[in-house]
C-alpha cells in the first residue's frame, strides 16, 4: 500500500528562507517564526501521515454510498474528520471572532499540502467548508456571520458551493434554478444542482449549501444571478437545528477518482434559502470562493505529484531490474535497482524539480493573498488576481502529468490496483477540470488577466523577474539560473507582444494561443522560484549550513529544472506565433 511522509523540511524551507516569512511587514507574520511553524507543521504531518494517508485507499476502494437519503462516507473517516476537528485545523486561518486560530493564509495553504496528498477526497470536506465560509466572511451579514460561521470554522457544520446544472457548467448565465421571494424576507429555491462536491453525507451535523439562482424579474444573464445560504437544516430561533429543509441528494456521481468524497445530484424543490451579499450579485460572492478553490485546487495538484513522486522513489530505490550501462553498481545482488538507470532518474528529476518549484510557487501566491487581505495591499492583489489561472491550470496539467510519470516508474506494477499508484492519476485527474476548467483557465488569463487595470501587473511580474535577474546576475553559482530564466521572460514577453499586435483583428489568434501561453507563463514563474531557491541555497553554503547535503540537492534539482524543463518556453512561443489559422481552418464538419 502506497505511504506518505509530510515535506516539512521543504516546507520549513519555502516558508523561512525563501519567502522569510516572519520578517515581512505583513500583520501576523512576525509571529511565523522558524520553531513555531515547525511544531504546527510537525503536527500536521504526523495526522496526514499516521491517520489519513492509510484511509486514502480505503476511501477510494469502498467509495460514498448513498441510503434512504444520507451519504455513508468509507470506514473510518467520520472518526477521522472527528480528529481533524478536535485539533483544530478546520480553522486555523479563520478569525478568532468565530473560533478560528487566525493564522495567515499561507499556513492554511501549508497545511493544506499535507491533507491534500495525504487523502485528497478527505480533504475536500473540510476545504469547501473554509470557501464556503470565508465567502459568508467576506459578503454575509452581521447576522448571518453570526448564525453560521462558528460551527462552519470548526466544521460542525461543513459547506458547499452549488453552480453547475446539467445543462450548464461554465457558462452561468443559462441556469434555471430560481429564487422566489418569500414574505418572510427569504426565498424559495427550487432547481437542480450536478457535481456537488460534499453535498451530502454522515460528518456534520449540518450542511451550509451556497446556492446560484436567479429571482424572477431580474436581468438576463450572468447578470441576473443571485447568491443564496440554503442549509440542510433549518435553524431554530435559538439556533438549534430545526426541521429538513426542502432539498435532497438525489444520486451520487459514480467517478473516475477522489471516491471518498460524495460528488452529488442536489434537488431543491423550493428550499428556503437566504439572499447573501447584493441582489444579482451572486457571482461577485461566489467567486471569494472560487478564487480561493482555485488555489487549493493548483495545491491538490502539487499535492498527488509529491505522494506519486515519494512511492516512486521508493519503489526505484527498491526495485532490482537491470545493470547500469557504466558497470553494475549492486554487484552482490541479481540486478541493480531501477534508479540507477537515467530514464528513471530523468523521470524522477522531473517530478522532484516540479513539486519543489511548485511549492514554492503556491506558497508566495498564498502570501500574495495575505498581503492583499492582510496589508491592504492593491499591487499583491493584482499580481494574484494574474497568477491564479496560472496557479490553477498550470499546477495541476504538470502535476497530473508527474503522477502519470510515477506510475510509470512502476511499470506494469504501476497498472495494478494493488500498487495503488493509480489512484494519485486518477484523483489528479479531476483538478484540471473542477473549479474552472483549464482551457477557461488560460481564457481568462489571457482574455482578461494580462489586459487588467492596463497591463499593469504582468508589466509588474516582468520588471520583478528583471530586476532579480540585474541584481544576482553576478553572483557566483547564479548563472546556470539567471541565463534561462532571462531567457524564459523573453519568451513570455514575445507572447505578449504577439498577442497585443494580433489579438484585436483577430482574437482568435490569441485564444487559439492561450493554453501555450499559460504553460510558458507557469514555467516562467518555477524558473522564478528555482532561482530564488538557489539563491538562498548559495548563501546557506556560503555560511556553513550544518544541512549542507539539503542545500546541495536543492541547487542540483534546480539546475535540472533550469536546463531540462524551462527551455520549454521557446516550444510554447511557437505555437503561439503559429496563429489561429492551423487551428481554426478546418471546417466543422471535417472533424
Amino acid at each position: 500500500m502506497p505511504s506518505y511522509t509530510a515535506p516539512t523540511r521543504d516546507i520549513q524551507f519555502v516558508l523561512n528562507e525563501v519567502l522569510d516569512v516572519a520578517n515581512s511587514d505583513v500583520p501576523g507574520y512576525s509571529e511565523l517564526e522558524p520553531d513555531f511553524t515547525a511544531a504546527v507543521l510537525e503536527e500536521c504531518g504526523k495526522l496526514n501521515s499516521e491517520v489519513l494517508a492509510p484511509l486514502n485507499v480505503v476511501g477510494d476502494k469502498e467509495g460514498c454510498r448513498l441510503e434512504n437519503g444520507v451519504v455513508r462516507t468509507p470506514t473510518g473517516f467520520k472518526a477521522a474528520f472527528d480528529q481533524v476537528r478536535e485539533g483544530g485545523w478546520t480553522g486555523l486561518d479563520m478569525p478568532e471572532e468565530f473560533g478560528g486560530q487566525n493564522m495567515p493564509y499561507v499556513m492554511g495553504i501549508a497545511t493544506l499540502e499535507m491533507f491534500a496528498s495525504a487523502n485528497q477526497a478527505f480533504a475536500m470536506y473540510q476545504g469547501l467548508t473554509h470557501g464556503a465560509a470565508s465567502a459568508i466572511l467576506v459578503h454575509g451579514s452581521e447576522e448571518q456571520k453570526a448564525t453560521y460561521l462558528p460551527k462552519m470554522v470548526n466544521c460542525d457544520w461543513t459547506g458547499t458551493m452549488n453552480l453547475t446544472e446539467p445543462h450548464c457548467g461554465t457558462d452561468l448565465g443559462l441556469m434555471r434554478t430560481k429564487a422566489e421571494p418569500q414574505d418572510d424576507g427569504s426565498y424559495a429555491i427550487t432547481g437542480q444542482k450536478i457535481f456537488i462536491s460534499a453535498g451530502e453525507h454522515d460528518m456534520a451535523d449540518n450542511i451550509i449549501h451556497l446556492v446560484l439562482a436567479k429571482i424572477p424579474g431580474g436581468p438576463e444573464g450572468i447578470k441576473g444571478v443571485s447568491l443564496f445560504i440554503v442549509p440542510k437544516f433549518l435553524l431554530k430561533e435559538d439556533g438549534s437545528l430545526g426541521e429538513r429543509n426542502a432539498l435532497s441528494c438525489g444520486k451520487i456521481e459514480e467517478k473516475m477518482g477522489i471516491h471518498g468524497n460524495s460528488t452529488c445530484v442536489m434537488n431543491y424543490d423550493g428550499a428556503k434559502g437566504f439572499l447573501i451579499g447584493e441582489m444579482h450579485k451572486g457571482m461577485r460572492a461566489m467567486f471569494t470562493m472560487m478564487n480561493e478553490a482555485r488555489l487549493g485546487v493548483g495545491m491538490q495538484g502539487l499535492a498527488q505529484a509529491e505522494a506519486a513522486y515519494q512511492n516512486a522513489v521508493a519503489y526505484a530505490k527498491d526495485r532490482l531490474q537491470g545493470r547500469a550501462v557504466t558497470g553494475a553498481e549492486n554487484p552482490d545482488g541479481p540486478a541493480d535497482p531501477l534508479i540507477v538507470h537515467p530514464d528513471i532518474r530523468r523521470s524522477l528529476m522531473d517530478q522532484k524539480s516540479f513539486t519543489e518549484g511548485a511549492r514554492a510557487f503556491i506558497l508566495w501566491g498564498a502570501m500574495l493573498i495575505d498581503q492583499a487581505q492582510r496589508a491592504g495591499d492593491k499591487d499583491a492583489d493584482g499580481l494574484i488576481s494574474l497568477l491564479t489561472p496560472v496557479i490553477k491550470g498550470f499546477l495541476t496539467d504538470r502535476g497530473y502529468d508527474m503522477t502519470v510519470q510515477a506510475q510509470q516508474v512502476y511499470g506494469g506494477h504501476g497498472y495494478i490496483e494493488e500498487w495503488g499508484m493509480s489512484q494519485y492519476t486518477r484523483d489528479a485527474r479531476i483538478a484540471m477540470i473542477y473549479e474552472g476548467a483549464n482551457g477557461v483557465q488560460a481564457l481568462d488569463l489571457v482574455g482578461r488577466k494580462l489586459a487588467q487595470d492596463g497591463g499593469k501587473h504582468v508589466m509588474a511580474f516582468f520588471d520583478m523577474v528583471k530586476g532579480f535577474c540585474k541584481e544576482n546576475g553576478d553572483v557566483e553559482g547564479m548563472a546556470p539560473f539567471i541565463e534561462p530564466l532571462k531567457a524564459a521572460s523573453k519568451d513570455l514577453q514575445a507572447a505578449g507582444m504577439f498577442f497585443m499586435q494580433n489579438g484585436m483583428k483577430n482574437p482568435n489568434a490569441a485564444l487559439a494561443g492561450s493554453y501555450d501561453f499559460m504553460h510558458l507563463f507557469g514555467h516562467v514563474c518555477l524558473g522564478l522560484m528555482w532561482a530564488r531557491s538557489a539563491k538562498v541555497a548559495l548563501v546557506a553554503l556560503a555560511g556553513g549550513a550544518s544541512d549542507k547535503g539539503f542545500y546541495e540537492n536543492k541547487l542540483t534539482t534546480g539546475r535540472y529544472y533550469m536546463a531540462r524543463q524551462l527551455p520549454m518556453t521557446a516550444t510554447h512561443l511557437a505555437r503561439i506565433q503559429s496563429g489561429a489559422d492551423v487551428v481554426m481552418t478546418l471546417p466543422a464538419d471535417a472533424f
